[in-house]
């Protein structure tokens, strides 16, 4: 394989960090004021951008152990977790289209992740 199953397990918590990050982004967004003083109370901007963050932090550690071309498409799990967790935490409805568009996701990133195996 073109990439250490730690850079991996890496870039996959960095995906998973960063759709965490989408969701509070998503809370704060509905209470969003333009002062300083209302931006600053807003925790869940202040946790969003906290997750992105550190999950750029995973990320860049990450690549550090394969090749972009197998990493990078790791990313697209973030589609994955984001509407996992928009139906779980922001009680948001997933249909049949958009399920059948997670699982052409994950089917594509693991024909991608054995591509790096071959």
């Amino acid at each position: 394989m073109n990439a250490e199953p730690w850079a991996v397990a890496m870039i996959i918590v960095a995906s998973l960090l960063g759709a965490f990050g989408s969701i509070y982004l998503k809370k704060g967004s509905g209470r969003l004021e333009f002062s300083p003083r209302k931006l600053a109370g807003n925790r869940d901007l202040i946790y969003g951008f906290l997750l992105y963050g550190l999950s750029s932090l995973f990320f860049i550690v990450g690549l550090k152990g394969g090749e972009l071309s197998v990493l990078y498409p790791l990313v697209a799990l973030s589609y994955v977790w984001i509407c996992i967790l928009s139906v779980r935490i922001l009680k948001e409805s997933m249909g049949f289209w958009k399920w059948l568009g997670v699982v052409l996701i994950v089917a594509g990133v693991g024909l991608i992740g054995m591509g790096g195996a071959v």
